[in-house]
């Protein structure tokens, strides 16, 4: 009995103990700092202004003591960028813009977002730089234009750099010679504040920092903090998709030729509302990205050049030029000055002569339906040959030999009982025939 009781009080020791060490492990976890971490690769945009919005949103709302935002751009909108920079100085939430991973740069306006950040950081094989403004829409800015935006992009970077501490010189040599560094030049210029192998070699670097947010002054503690990410959700990828100029070129040619297939054969319904949503979802992508609107009416005077060859004939010269007018518009509609901003040469005229073929082909199927022989209506009974229900003197009555039906006619010569006569025009409700052309029945038997 003495063996039992010692042996349950063992497994009672072992459960307590055990209860004990989950929940000291489940309150350790619970008091861990939480520090939010999102990723973005690309170019910037609306949508990863949207992104960041709700990437901070989300560590506001769960109180998380960081938000890492890793980052790898070539530059992109400045709207869109002077609109997350926006966020980051009204956070009350510190966040770190981490330049990573090995290989990533921050050009362009991911110069300017990375400066504004609480911590700056890149990781090994970065660069950031070359932050020169250029001409949205294809156009060259004047002379004074230029100096316009030019002085206004450095009054810009400096401001944001002086507020950080940063190095305000280097980011004015970025944006007026479009200066370029690697990650320890950058380190050694000032013009960030670390450079770490990984997340987790950057956490433990910026441990016990101070930073200066929205709230106030906030000392970092980055040890044994409980990591989360914030993945771009289906949504986010989806409208990064349609952000492409290429994606945004192509939905532009689908929606077009659904619409042309409507207008050829009204009533198939599935081309039209495939046209009209690619033609919407188009729409989209063009406020996101720097549309040249004479690239675009070039791309629609190409196309109302093709549509004009399904109705006359023209020896080919609608098709010429409504080709190249598609293309000369396709190499202009999206010209932002940087590659990303550009539809690729590769899909312009592949896509150019898919549509010019589809609309070239509606104009081979309309040729063919115009010279067909009708075979509906007055105009399908010409040519049909009748046999002689009675004696046509000038008036008498036929039978349709296709059909089997009787109709009053009027010959121009006799015609006897019995004898065949070939339709030559309808008036009204009487046929007008002749005799039947025995050698053109000849013709068409051999």
């Amino acid at each position: 009995m003495m063996h039992s009781l010692l042996h349950g009080c063992r497994i009672t020791f072992l459960v307590v103990s055990f209860s004990l060490f989950a929940i000291g492990a489940l309150l350790e976890v619970a008091s861990a700092a939480t520090v939010k971490v999102a990723t973005y690769e690309g170019v910037i945009n609306p949508v990863t202004a949207e992104y960041f919005q709700f990437v901070l949103d989300e560590a506001v709302e769960s109180n998380a003591h960081l938000l890492v935002f890793q980052l790898d751009t070539p530059g992109g909108l400045d709207t869109s960028m002077r609109l997350i920079i926006k966020e980051i100085n009204a956070s009350p939430v510190p966040v770190v813009v981490f330049v990573s991973p090995n290989g990533g740069r921050a050009a362009s306006a991911g110069v300017f977002i990375t400066m504004a950040a609480h911590v700056a950081a890149m990781a090994n094989g970065t660069n950031i730089g070359a932050a020169h403004p250029v001409a949205m829409g294809g156009g060259e800015m004047d002379k004074v234009m230029k100096e316009k935006v030019e002085n206004d992009a450095v009054a810009y970077i400096k401001a944001i750099a002086e507020k950080r501490g940063r190095n305000a010189g280097w980011a004015e040599d970025a944006v007026r010679k479009s200066m370029s560094v690697t990650e320890k030049e950058a380190l050694e210029l000032g013009v960030i504040d670390f450079v770490a192998a990984d997340l987790n070699e950057l956490l433990g670097a910026i441990d016990g920092r101070e930073v200066e947010t929205s709230t106030g002054v906030v000392v970092l503690k980055t040890k044994d903090v409980h990591l989360q990410d914030v993945p771009m959700t289906w949504r986010f990828e989806f409208l990064k998709v349609l952000s492409d100029p290429n994606i945004a070129y192509i939905l532009m040619t689908i929606g077009t030729i659904g619409i042309i297939a409507e207008l050829y054969s009204p009533g198939m319904i599935l081309p039209g509302v495939v046209g009209a949503v690619s033609l919407i979802l188009a729409f989209y992508s063009f406020q996101t990205l720097p549309i040249n609107y004479a690239g675009l009416l070039l791309m629609m005077l190409g196309v109302v050049l093709l549509i004009l060859e399904m109705q006359m004939f023209s020896y080919g010269l609608l098709s010429i030029g409504g080709i190249a007018a598609m293309i000369l518009g396709s190499v202009m509609l999206m010209n932002g000055g940087a590659e990303f901003q550009q539809v690729s040469l590769s899909v312009i005229f592949p896509v150019v002569l898919v549509l010019a073929g589809f609309i070239l082909l509606l104009t081979g199927l309309a040729v063919k339906s115009f010279r067909r022989r009708p075979v509906t209506g007055a105009e399908a009974l010409v040519g049909m040959t009748v046999l002689a229900k009675t004696d046509l003197d000038l008036e008498g009555q036929v039978w349709l030999k296709e059909g089997g039906e009787l109709w009053n006619a009027t010959s121009d010569v006799p015609i006897r009982v019995g004898q065949e006569a070939d339709v030559t025009a309808v008036k009204g409700l009487r046929l007008l025939v002749t005799q039947h052309n025995k050698a053109k029945e000849g013709e068409s038997s051999t």
